[in-house]
């Protein structure tokens, strides 16, 4: 058993190569997920989708017994939102009748795997592009992550009541026409429920929307600590830190 866990945490939190393509790989599976439940939406309850159903949710099962057993606080985990986006995904696969809408939620592990410290730091080593615009692609991860889970939200609770909501693209429709206040008003959201729904997707989803394009806005600017008073952020072809004078060091690709 000892064994067993060392493997499993030298792949979850371990920094050879082995280790970053198997988390490289539970996040294509993650994306591979959702767009299985995107396109599952439009199919009947087949036995064949019933059966990927559960194959997914026991690969899921899988990947949460493993994160739990390697994890040195466990109780702690349960104080995590992940980590009941692990569980409600499970339900939805697993018992689909139950949630079936709630699957969406599975996108936040998406997110969980960005944030960890060892998939961003090999982003930085693998990717140029994924360097020079992480907080753009951070930041529609994070609005790509409230639509998706905003729009599984919605398919949930209302596609068995609300004609207007039939499939995930509706859902999705009526998520993107709150957050951008376009308001079509050809699909409503009745009820309470439906208003205070309405309600999170404007007030939330406006923020995110903004902060993205703030990043995408504003001037380039590379991330590089300096050695002496840690400011981060600096123009592209910086000499000195504009806080301390500090001269700086900034790795540079070169023209092309």
């Amino acid at each position: 058993m000892d064994a067993l866990k060392h493997r499993l945490r030298d792949l979850y939190e371990g920094e050879t190569d082995r280790a970053h393509r198997f988390r490289y790989g539970l996040l294509v599976f993650d994306v591979a997920t959702i767009l299985f439940i995107v396109v599952s939406s439009f199919m009947p309850r087949a036995p064949l989708v019933e059966g990927l159903d559960v194959l997914i949710g026991l690969a899921v099962l899988t990947d949460f017994v493993a994160r739990l057993s390697i994890s040195p606080h466990r109780g702690r985990e349960f104080l995590r939102l992940a980590t009941w986006a692990d569980i409600v995904a499970l339900v939805s696969f697993l018992a689909p009748i139950i949630g079936e809408g709630a699957g969406f939620l599975r996108i936040m592990r998406t997110l969980r795997l960005l944030r960890t410290y060892q998939l961003l730091d090999r982003l930085r080593s693998d990717s140029a592009f994924f360097r020079r615009n992480e907080e753009a692609v951070l930041a529609a991860t994070n609005l790509a992550v409230f639509v998706f889970v905003m729009t599984g939200v919605v398919y949930a609770t209302q596609h068995r009541s609300n004609p207007a909501i039939g499939n995930y693209v509706d859902a999705l429709y009526f998520t993107v026409t709150s957050l951008t206040t376009t308001g079509y008003g050809d699909i409503t959201l009745s009820g309470t429920s439906g208003r205070l729904i309405s309600v999170v997707v404007m007030l939330c989803g406006v923020t995110l929307f903004l902060r993205l394009a703030q990043v995408l806005f504003r001037p380039n600017k590379v991330r590089f600590p300096c050695p002496s008073c840690g400011l981060q952020r600096h123009e592209p072809d910086a000499v000195h830190c504009k806080a301390c004078g500090t001269v700086l060091c900034i790795p540079d690709e070169g023209a092309f």
